[in-house]
Order: C-alpha cells, then sequence, then structure tokens
C-alpha cells in the first residue's frame, strides 16, 4: 500500500472535517451597546463568546489547524503541542479531538482553573511552567520528544488566516455593519495577543481601502505598547501579563506594527473596572481582556465627542465572563493581586455623567 496516498487521504478528511465544522457554525453577534444619544457614536461589540469553544481563539485554532494541514504538519497520530495561556488552547485541544489527535497545552501555573478544565474535557492535556518566557522552549521540547507539531500561534496567527477575506473576522464585521447609520466605523479596537487579530483587521483595512483606523490596546508591562512607540521591535519586558489572552513578554513574529493607527497601553486594574462595568451596562458578561478593549475604547469615544466627530466603533468581546469566576470575578483574588478596580470605576462613571474622559 502506498502510504503518501494513505496519508493524503487522512488530511483531505481532517480537512473536510475542519470545513464542515466552520459550515455548521453561525456568524457570532454583533451587539450595539446603547450610549447617550447626543454623543453622536455608536459602539457596536462583536460576541466572540458565541463560538463553540467560547472565544476569539476558536478561528485561530481552526486557521491553524487548516495551515498545518495544507502545509503537510499535521499527519493522522500527530501529537498537537501549542503555548498558550488558555483560549487559544481550549479551542485547539477541541479542533485536535475533532480528528482524533493528542494534544498538549503549554502554559503557566496561574491560568485559570477554569479554562485548564475546558482543556481536558476536550481531551487535551496541560503542561506548566512557572514563567511566560518558558512556554516558547517547553512547547518545542515536548513536540520532538513526541514527533509532534509545535503549532506556534505566536509565529503563525498572522499568515494562517486570508486577511483580504474569505469569512475572516474583518469581512464578518464590515458585513454587519452594512445597513448601520455609519457603516464604515471610525475605529476598531482589538487587543494585542499573537498580534494575529490585528494583523488581519489591518490589512483587510488597507486592502479594501477603508478608512477606519485600527487601535490595539495592550496591557501593562507587555512588550508590544513599547515597542511600537520606539519602533524597536527586540524589546524584551520578561513580565507575565495579569491580563490572561494578552499581553507578552516579548515582541511576536505575528505582531505588524505598520497595520496600526493607534495604542493604548491600559492599567491591569482599569482593565477589571471596564469588564465589570460593562456586565453592569448590558448585562454581558465578559473576560478581562474585553475591559482592555472596553478601556481603549471610552478614551476613543471621548475624543470623537470633544471633537463634535459623529460615527461608530467596533471591539470585541473575546470571551464569557465564566472561564473567571475564581479569579477577575473574585474580590478576594483581585485583592492579593493587587487589583483594585474602584478608582477605574469612578473614571467610567465620571465619563458617562459628563461626556469628558479624566474630567
Amino acid at each position: 500500500m502506498n502510504t503518501a496516498n494513505v496519508s493524503r487521504s487522512w488530511t483531505h478528511h481532517a480537512i473536510a472535517t475542519v470545513q464542515a465544522e466552520n459550515n455548521r457554525s453561525a456568524d457570532t453577534h454583533l451587539y450595539k451597546i446603547e450610549l447617550p444619544v447626543h454623543w453622536g457614536v455608536d459602539l457596536y461589540v462583536k460576541d466572540e463568546s458565541c463560538h463553540r469553544t467560547g472565544s476569539l481563539k476558536h478561528r485561530l485554532a481552526r486557521s491553524l489547524f487548516l495551515f498545518g494541514l495544507v502545509n503537510g504538519w499535521i499527519h493522522e497520530g500527530t501529537t498537537i503541542v501549542e503555548a498558550s495561556s488558555g483560549s487559544t488552547a481550549v479551542s485547539e485541544a477541541y479542533f485536535a479531538q475533532l480528528l482524533g489527535l493528542d494534544f498538549v497545552a503549554v502554559m503557566t501555573r496561574s491560568t485559570s482553573p477554569e479554562k485548564i478544565a475546558l482543556i481536558e474535557q476536550f481531551g487535551g492535556r496541560c503542561h506548566f511552567v512557572d514563567h511566560a518566557n518558558e512556554v516558547y522552549s517547553a512547547a518545542t521540547e515536548i513536540a520532538a520528544q513526541n514527533n509532534g507539531h509545535y503549532m506556534d500561534q505566536f509565529t503563525y496567527a498572522e499568515r494562517a488566516t486570508d486577511w483580504r477575506g474569505n469569512n475572516n473576522i474583518a469581512e464578518s464585521i464590515f458585513s454587519q455593519l452594512a445597513h448601520e447609520t455609519h457603516p464604515e466605523p471610525a475605529w476598531v479596537v482589538v487587543g494585542a495577543g499573537t498580534g494575529g487579530t490585528s494583523a488581519t483587521i489591518g490589512r483587510y483595512l488597507r486592502y479594501h481601502g477603508h478608512s477606519t483606523q485600527l487601535a490595539v490596546v495592550d496591557p501593562e508591562g507587555s512588550a508590544f505598547y513599547p515597542a511600537w512607540t520606539s519602533g524597536n521591535p527586540e524589546i524584551i519586558t520578561g513580565n507575565s501579563s495579569r491580563i490572561e489572552g494578552i499581553g507578552r513578554p516579548r515582541v511576536e513574529p505575528s505582531f505588524v506594527p505598520g497595520v496600526i493607527d493607534s495604542m493604548f497601553q491600559i492599567p491591569d486594574a482599569a482593565s477589571v473596572a471596564a469588564m465589570v462595568h460593562f456586565a453592569q451596562l448590558t448585562g454581558l458578561h465578559a473576560g478581562p481582556s474585553t475591559g482592555t478593549n472596553l478601556w481603549g475604547v471610552w478614551q476613543l469615544v471621548a475624543r470623537m465627542v470633544a471633537a463634535g466627530e459623529k460615527g461608530s466603533i467596533v471591539t470585541l468581546m473575546c470571551d464569557g465572563g465564566e472561564r473567571y469566576a475564581g479569579s477577575y470575578n473574585n474580590p478576594a483574588w483581585l485583592s492579593e493581586k493587587g487589583l483594585d478596580p474602584a478608582e477605574h470605576l469612578r473614571t467610567i462613571k465620571d465619563f458617562f455623567d459628563s461626556g469628558v474622559w479624566g474630567s
């Protein structure tokens, strides 16, 4: 029997399986969030928690598996390995299980128990390291030991998704805005996690000639913001982000600074405050990286109000708050981590009362 033909047959079946999963999936909701009418700014939040694996990373995991399959890196029996703080690993564990493949997630010990449980629920296993900068070498070593494939989201996120369209998140956003008052938003606001989402959206905006600007938010201590402001991609902070899923101790290969129009560095406690306020404002319970997005959003809304500009802003609800019941939604945990949102909640309240940021 020709083993090459057997391998190609399995690959064809695997690709068809992943594509069928996508075909069964509806698009995620784009919610309009009610703001004071006299501000003249419409806010939309794309709820990526609607995916089967509960986060924005479902899109990335699907793309990474298809990328690995068409490049001949993933075969029948391949052990899939990923360096991930949680959500990417949850989604990749799901797709690995779909294809009957073993999956190992390499993450820091600080990852929320809820995410660890989800990885294990989808048949994955977790390998823990003490510091964020240790995940890369550990994932490489585990893949080599198991004759497996290290997915390496931090390198391949920006190239695994077709930024021109083909049902990517940017195309989805513009399609859903088509009948709104301001169908071409003034801003799209996303976090710097792998860099893949900002790269996809930024390239899409330029390719299609949109005037929309891209703002990227980054938590305190992460390397992306100082690298963008200084123009030095070699910056290494070595810090583990306290906001799961975004912020890195080094500038990852998937980060494309040239497509970004503005960046904000967000205090961690402010991310928590914006997450709490979002639940109060909308009844939607999001995770802390959504709070990071929103802290940047409110500053951009304030700029537009001050300038008398009318228009819309779009951001993402990256995952649901249920994944953080024991951490960011736990006052005792927040106190232990030195994350007091009270001052930042007052800032948001004052903004909604006055329409002025930092008044």
